[in-house]
């Protein structure tokens, strides 16, 4: 098998592409009213966000981490977050200075990575992006619920969500920012 059909044929890089598969379907569940939709899109975020968890697990325990895992990993990650944010606006349960922020944050990021790969620097995923990413996935499961269930009003608890993740957003961005100007300046 040559390494292109390794690259294509490994559990890492099919759970990415299944996240990216994934996409569409949060954002038109989102778009039917009611609370069937809102359940239906929280579930396929939450099935998405789960699949970011084991492509990296596994990929770095069982070593079988490729080029274009790297590369569809974040682009999943980005795309999925940056769409159901997007969506979320045109419904009103998102403050739409937010999403700008968030989305500025990882355009950001991905051209400073971007700006180190092309001096064969590599900066890795932090520790506290990773929390980011987990703290922005809880948010947006519970935007998408929305509605109240078990007497829990998810979109309440969204918010509150929300503000931890823009931290963390924030913060972890500014990590990236110190990191990258000691590896190239």
């Amino acid at each position: 098998m040559d390494k292109n059909q390794r690259q294509t044929t490994n559990l890492p890089n099919n759970l990415s592409i299944l996240r990216l598969m994934l996409i569409p379907l949060v954002v038109i569940c989102l778009c039917f009213p009611g609370r069937t939709g809102s359940f239906l899109a929280a579930l396929f975020f939450g099935l998405a966000a789960l699949t970011d968890l084991l492509d990296g697990f596994y990929a770095r325990r069982y070593r079988v981490v490729t080029t274009l895992g790297k590369f569809l990993d974040p682009l999943a990650d980005k795309l999925l977050v940056s769409a159901t944010m997007i969506t979320l606006v045109t419904l009103n349960r998102i403050p739409p200075w937010v999403v700008m922020v968030i989305i500025a944050r990882e355009l950001a990021v991905t051209g400073l990575r971007s700006i180190a790969a092309v001096e064969g620097q590599v900066i890795e995923a932090s520790t506290l992006g990773k929390y980011k990413f987990i703290f922005q996935s809880v948010t947006l499961i519970c935007l998408c619920l929305h509605y109240e269930y078990l007497q829990i009003n998810f979109h309440v608890v969204g918010m509150v969500f929300l503000w931890v993740a823009l931290v963390l957003t924030l913060w972890s961005g500014w990590t990236y920012f110190r990191i990258t100007k000691k590896v190239l300046f």
